[in-house]
C-alpha cells in the first residue's frame, strides 16, 4: 500500500520546511510514503528547500495557476506515481502532520473513500467571528446542495482513495474543496470526516483578499457547481419564480377585467405574459441542461475508465 502526500506550494520557502518536518513516515497498514510538492509558479526558493528536505517528486507550473489546478495536477501525478491513497495538505503548516494517520484509517478499514479533516472552525481563535459564521454558513449550504454530512467543506486537509481520485474532475479555478465535495456527494462516493488539530498560523492566508472577495467568489463557485450537478432543480426554481410572478400579475388584470377597470391595466397583461414566456423558457433550459447533465455523467465514466487503463499500461 503506498501513500504520497501531496503539498501544493507558492512561496513557501520559510514554512515548507515546518510543515515537512511535521510529517511522520512511518504509519500502519502502510508501506511505501512518498512526498510530492505543487510548485505553483514560486518566485522564491520553495523548490531548492523541498528538495534540501528530502521531497520525493516535485510538480512545477511556470505560472501560477492557483490552488483548483494546483490540486489537480498533484492529483493526476500522484496516481501516475502509483499512489493508493493520496492525502493533500498545506504548505504553510496549518495542518498538524500526526492526524495524516487519522485521514488514512477510513480508508485502510474499506469505510470510505475520501476523508475530510474538521478543523472544528467555531474553536479556531484566530478566526475573526464573521469568518466563523461565514464557514457554517457555507458549510451548511454544501452540505444541503450534495447530500453529505461534512461540517467543515472549507478544509483542504483530505485524503483520497485511489478509486475516489480517479473519479474527481474539478472544473472551477478558485478552489477544488467545495466542488470535490459536491460531486462526491452527487456521484455517491463514500464520504466521511474525521476531527484534526491545526498549528498556529505561520502566515496570512493567500486564497482570498478580503472577506468580500471570498463571498462573491464563494457564492459563484457554488451556484456554478450547483447549476452543473443540478441544472433542473436551478433552472426551475428560477424559472418557476419567474413564471410565479407573471401569473400573480395576470390574476391582478383579470381582476380588473371582472369587474370592468381592465382598461387601465393593459401593462400588467403585457408585464405578466412577458414573464410567463421568460420564466416558461428558462424551464426549457432547465430541461435541455439535465439532458446534457446526463451526458456528462456518461462522460465522467468514459474519462474514469480511460484514466484507469492508461495508468494500468503505465505500470
Amino acid at each position: 500500500m503506498k501513500l504520497i502526500i501531496q503539498i501544493p506550494c507558492y512561496n513557501e520557502e520559510k514554512t515548507l520546511p515546518v510543515t515537512l518536518k511535521d510529517i511522520p513516515r512511518n504509519y500502519e497498514g502502510i508501506k511505501k510514503v512518498e512526498i510530492l510538492i505543487i510548485n505553483d509558479g514560486s518566485t522564491d526558493k520553495t523548490v531548492e528547500v523541498a528538495k534540501k528536505a528530502g521531497v520525493n517528486h516535485v510538480v512545477s507550473f511556470t505560472k501560477n495557476k492557483g490552488l483548483a489546478e494546483s490540486f489537480t495536477a498533484g492529483i493526476d501525478a500522484c496516481l501516475r506515481l502509483g499512489a493508493d491513497i493520496i492525502v493533500n495538505t498545506d504548505g504553510d503548516n496549518q495542518y498538524n502532520g500526526r492526524d495524516i494517520e487519522k485521514l488514512i484509517k477510513p480508508i485502510l478499514a474499506g469505510e470510505a473513500d475520501v476523508v475530510v479533516g474538521d478543523r472544528n472552525v467555531n474553536a479556531i481563535q484566530h478566526f475573526s467571528f464573521i469568518k466563523k459564521k461565514l464557514q457554517s454558513i457555507g458549510s451548511w449550504m454544501i452540505r444541503q446542495m450534495s447530500g453529505t454530512n461534512i461540517p467543515d467543506v472549507t478544509s483542504g486537509f483530505r485524503a483520497f482513495s485511489r478509486d475516489a481520485a480517479l473519479r474527481l474532475n474539478v472544473i472551477s479555478r478558485f478552489t477544488y474543496t467545495l466542488e470535490t465535495i459536491i460531486q462526491a456527494g452527487k456521484s455517491n462516493i463514500a464520504l466521511t470526516h474525521v476531527p484534526i488539530q491545526i498549528n498556529p498560523p505561520l502566515r496570512p492566508s493567500r486564497l482570498f483578499r478580503s472577506i468580500r472577495s471570498y463571498i462573491k467568489r464563494s457564492l459563484a463557485t457554488i451556484t456554478r457547481i450547483y447549476a452543473l450537478y443540478e441544472p433542473m432543480k436551478f433552472f426551475f426554481i428560477i424559472g418557476g419564480t419567474i413564471f410565479g410572478v407573471g401569473f400573480i400579475v395576470s390574476m391582478r388584470f383579470l381582476y380588473f377585467f371582472i369587474i370592468r377597470q381592465g382598461e387601465g391595466h393593459i401593462q400588467s397583461l403585457i408585464l405578466s405574459a412577458v414573464l410567463m414566456i421568460v420564466g416558461f423558457q428558462v424551464i426549457m433550459i432547465g430541461l435541455l441542461s439535465d439532458i446534457i447533465s446526463a451526458n456528462r455523467r456518461l462522460l465522467e465514466d468514459i474519462l474514469y475508465r480511460i484514466r484507469k487503463m492508461e495508468l494500468k499500461k503505465d505500470k
